[in-house]
């Protein structure tokens, strides 16, 4: 058997929640810090989105360094591109000031941490869509704090992603070709949801099908050439795909976009967080294997723990594999990244 080779492995969907800004949280009022200990966090509704009183799970790794590089070690993960999670978004609230103060702290909090992980990190900022001054935080981010691109919600600030305030901010990311992680931030019919934990189950998936469907439909791709991924391998999206393909041969209300919405999808980019072997591998040969990059959604408890052995288990030639488990993200982000990690793991397919 060939010895395997040296190589990066890059995780795109990864979270971190700060120390500094859960503290900051708190002294507002917004944090309760008290289940710490036990690996929880609630924050106030408008900031997370979810019921009062509502526990978010935190494991060591969204705030201790060393936790966290120790879990990629475990994982064969080299190399991880970090973004807070939703819960610290403020999608749904309707005080702009508030939302505009949260992110502006969780971005800060979010490039210290990177700054200290020996360069084992690297940064997403997160945008308030939604709010008209979401190009001049975008800017902060990049441009001061060295972040690296961004992350975005499905809905923010009362509007959806296709409303004309968010112009000047796909105008910027498109002028930049930043990379953008778009995660799902809200769910439809919550109170339908309420129970199983299907808000992060199924609601998550739908949410970011409307919100491609949405920029889609509403000509944002037509009009800008974004680098958007897609978390969860696009969620239902590409499942529906053909139905809306449908729509737009047979709906004139649906036509209002150059080409048949699946064109689209093709131009996109996907993470591999779909937790099932067949389904990625039906993700890569639809959407090409330089159109997919390793995710995790680590390190909540509804994470890919086992990252390397997924994607090299679905049968991609060498360079399919190479491109998945990290080339397509440093060539994305435009890392330049220290010599990589030797593969450790016996019986790979390189």
């Amino acid at each position: 058997m060939a010895e395997p080779r040296p190589r990066h492995v890059v995780d795109v969907h990864a979270h971190v929640l700060p120390m500094p800004l859960l503290r900051g949280l708190a002294d507002r009022g917004l944090a309760d810090l008290s289940g710490v200990a036990d690996e929880w966090v609630s924050l106030d509704p408008r900031v997370c989105g979810l019921a009062d009183g509502a526990r978010i799970p935190l494991p060591a790794q969204q705030y201790d360094l060393a936790a966290r590089l120790a879990d990629m070690d475990r994982a064969g993960v080299s190399h991880q591109v970090v973004s807070a999670p939703p819960f610290v978004f403020a999608s749904e609230s309707r005080d702009d000031r508030l939302t505009a103060a949260v992110v502006s702290a969780s971005n800060d909090a979010v490039a210290e941490l990177v700054a200290g992980s020996g360069g084992r990190l690297t940064g997403l900022a997160t945008v308030p869509v939604g709010l008209p001054g979401a190009v001049d935080e975008l800017r902060r981010c990049l441009d001061e704090l060295g972040l690296h691109g961004a992350t975005i919600g499905t809905f923010g600030g009362g509007r959806e992603l296709d409303d004309p305030v968010n112009e000047p901010l796909w105008a910027e990311l498109a002028r930049r070709r930043t990379f953008v992680l778009v995660h799902p931030s809200t769910v439809s019919a919550v109170d339908r949801l309420g129970s199983y934990h299907l808000v992060q189950l199924l609601g998550y998936p739908a949410e970011t099908a409307l919100a491609t469907a949405r920029l889609v439909l509403g000509g944002v791709l037509d009009r800008h050439d974004l680098v958007l991924c897609l978390a969860h391998g696009g969620g239902c999206l590409p499942g529906v795909g053909p139905r809306l393909d449908l729509g737009w041969h047979r709906k004139d209300v649906t036509r209002v976009s150059q080409v048949p919405p699946t064109r689209y999808l093709r131009r996109l980019y996907y993470d591999t967080a779909v937790f099932d072997p067949v389904q990625l591998r039906r993700l890569v040969d639809d959407m090409g294997a330089d159109r997919v990059l390793l995710g995790t959604d680590t390190p909540f408890d509804l994470a890919d723990r086992d990252p390397v052995t997924t994607v090299t288990g679905i049968g991609l030639d060498a360079a399919g594999t190479a491109a998945v488990l990290g080339e397509n993200a440093l060539r994305l982000l435009g890392l330049r990244l220290p010599a990589p990690v030797p593969a450790t793991n016996e019986g790979e397919p390189w």
